[in-house]
């Protein structure tokens, strides 16, 4: 027997206001919606650290006290490997498993707990070249409502593949609350930023999502990224420096606050911390203007 697994397309119930023109988009309905938790969606180029950068944002929730929820967006389903200390089955792989019948599943069949109680879902993704990612996401999402995981929880982090060429992967900015973007600071992260902000604006129109700001990654400084915030809007929430220790801590597959390195990594610690504390707080509403290509061209001095 062959599942249809291909997402139900319909039009935008507010067609005035629709994603973009000529777009077909996957539309969540109101019943999947995420509820009152406090929902960050972490976009960015693909090996930019979206998933270094989710794990310890989500542990420093956890040391607010808040009850943490990550799901990793990506077939490789790697996002939550730092905290779990392995590479847990995906949700997809396990309605595979029963014939994509989800009543016959229980919570702990696809919810892990890693470190400091932050728990851990692995979307995972159709086979290469087939379905949707945004189907993925959906189906997922349901799954917790439907076990009453989003109800207890404060905080879900998305951490979602590489740069948004389609709806499917937009899909997670429409649960979202907030939209951060990881960048380092040279041309390519800061191009691929530019398309994730035209996705959030495109979002915004139908969906509660906003840009909350940028993220400086693995770089010594931020004079490029800051050139393109000042150009489009988008402003830099955190900076983290390019240091070996983060990079040791995927090899050691552990989050940075169950390491010891230093003056330098506790200082990433309180950052991270203190990121937390302003997520929690609530950022403003950026309402950022992506370029076009040529005036980043312009913008970071290339001829």
């Amino acid at each position: 027997m062959t599942i249809d697994t291909r997402p139900k397309l319909r039009p935008s119930p507010l067609a005035s206001r629709s994603d973009g023109e000529g777009s077909v988009q996957v539309h969540i309905e109101e019943a999947m919606e995420a509820g009152s938790a406090k929902v960050f969606a972490v976009y960015g180029k693909g090996g930019i650290g979206k998933s270094t950068t989710s794990s310890n944002l989500s542990v420093a929730f956890s040391k607010l006290g808040k009850r943490v929820l990550q799901i990793g967006c990506d077939p490789k389903h790697d996002s939550t490997f730092t905290l779990t200390k392995s590479l847990i089955p995906t949700v997809i792989d396990i309605l595979e498993g029963v014939n994509f019948h989800a009543e016959e599943l229980r919570p702990e069949d696809y919810v892990h707990t890693g470190y400091n109680g932050v728990m851990c879902v692995e979307a995972g993704g159709p086979p290469a070249g087939t379905g949707c990612g945004g189907y993925v996401v959906g189906q997922t999402v349901k799954l917790l409502k439907e076990h009453h995981l989003l109800e207890d929880t404060d905080v879900v982090v998305f951490d979602v593949l590489g740069d948004v060429v389609c709806g499917g992967f937009a899909a997670p900015l429409q649960h979202a609350e907030r939209a951060v973007i990881v960048a380092a600071n040279d041309f390519d992260s800061i191009f691929a930023m530019n398309r994730i902000v035209a996705a959030i604006g495109a979002k915004s129109r139908n969906y509660d999502v906003r840009l909350g700001g940028c993220i400086v990654n693995r770089s010594a400084g931020t004079d490029q990224v800051e050139k393109y915030n000042a150009a489009s809007g988008t402003r830099t929430l955190a900076h983290f420096p390019d240091l070996d220790v983060i990079r040791r801590s995927r090899l050691k597959k552990s989050v940075l606050f169950e390491m010891d390195g230093g003056p330098e990594l506790e200082a990433v610690k309180e950052s991270y911390l203190a990121l937390a504390e302003t997520l929690w707080a609530g950022t403003p509403e950026l309402k950022a203007t992506p370029l076009k290509d040529r005036e980043i061209f312009d913008l970071l001095g290339f001829d």
